[in-house]
């Protein structure tokens, strides 16, 4: 899995413009079935997605055509991740 931590480079109110296309396009990604969680941070500062995929490369590719990249709003850090505890750490592809 891969966390896909985004820090919003533009003011909120900015971000907020594209906030609709951004959730479309999330909304793709769970019916493509590689979205397990994605929400905003509080503060909204940026966001969490978490993809269900092997690798950063996937991870990336799968996230070039977010609004937010496309408008350069934000931009994601790309964070490896294994869910050993809690619900998640059963979780089968």
């Amino acid at each position: 899995m891969y966390l896909m931590i985004s820090t919003y480079l533009a003011p909120l109110d900015q971000v907020d413009q594209a906030r609709e296309a951004h959730l479309a396009f999330v909304g793709e990604l769970e019916s493509a079935g590689v979205l397990v969680s994605a929400g905003r941070q509080n503060p909204p500062a940026g966001g969490v997605i978490l993809l269900n995929v092997d690798t950063e490369a996937e991870a990336r590719e799968l996230m070039a055509p977010d609004p937010y990249l496309q408008q350069g709003l934000a931009e994601y850090a790309a964070t490896g991740w294994t869910p050993t505890r809690g619900v998640l750490a059963d979780w089968k592809n």
